[in-house]
C-alpha cells in the first residue's frame, strides 16, 4: 500500500459540485487486484448532513484530488461515502474508490478551452493561472456528466 497526503478535494455529483475545506486527508492506494484506493477527509463539522446524505443513498460520486503537493494535477475518483464520524470539533469522512481510467491533462485541456474561448497573450497568461489554482470544470467534463 502507498500513502499519500490529500492536498484539496471537490466532490462532484449529479446535484452539485462542492470543494471540501480540509483540515488534513490521506488518500491510500490499496495495490489491490480491485485498484481501490481509500481517502480519509476531515472537515468541518457543517458539512455532516451532506455526508451523512451521501453515506445513506450510497451516490458514487466523483472525487478530484490533488495529492501531495498544490501543483499538482487533481487525480479524478470514483468514490462512495462510507462513514462519517465526529471527531472533535471536525468530522472524519471515509471514502472508497477507484481511479477513473479515461484521465486527461487538465493543463492542457485548460489551455486548449482558453485559446478556443478567444483569449491570447497576456490576457491568457492571467486567465489561465487564474483558473489553475480555482480548477473550474472542463467544457467536456461537464458533458461527461
Amino acid at each position: 500500500m502507498k500513502t499519500f497526503k490529500v492536498i484539496e478535494t471537490s466532490i462532484l455529483s449529479q446535484h452539485e459540485s462542492k470543494l471540501i475545506p480540509l483540515e488534513d486527508g490521506i488518500i491510500i492506494n490499496q495495490e489491490n487486484s480491485a485498484r481501490s484506493w481509500a481517502i480519509e477527509l476531515f472537515t468541518i463539522k457543517e458539512l455532516k448532513t451532506y455526508f451523512d446524505d451521501l453515506v445513506a443513498t450510497q451516490e458514487i460520486v466523483e472525487a478530484r484530488v490533488v495529492i501531495s503537493y498544490p501543483e499538482n494535477e487533481p487525480a479524478p475518483f470514483e468514490v462512495m461515502a462510507y462513514s462519517v464520524k465526529q471527531v472533535g470539533d471536525s468530522i472524519s469522512v471515509l471514502f472508497r474508490g477507484t481511479l477513473k481510467q479515461a484521465r486527461r491533462k487538465y493543463a492542457e485541456g485548460l489551455l486548449a478551452e482558453l485559446i478556443e474561448d478567444g483569449f491570447e497573450g497576456d490576457a491568457l497568461l492571467q486567465r489561465f493561472e487564474k483558473a489553475m489554482k480555482e480548477r473550474p470544470a472542463l467544457k467536456d467534463e461537464e458533458d461527461e456528466s
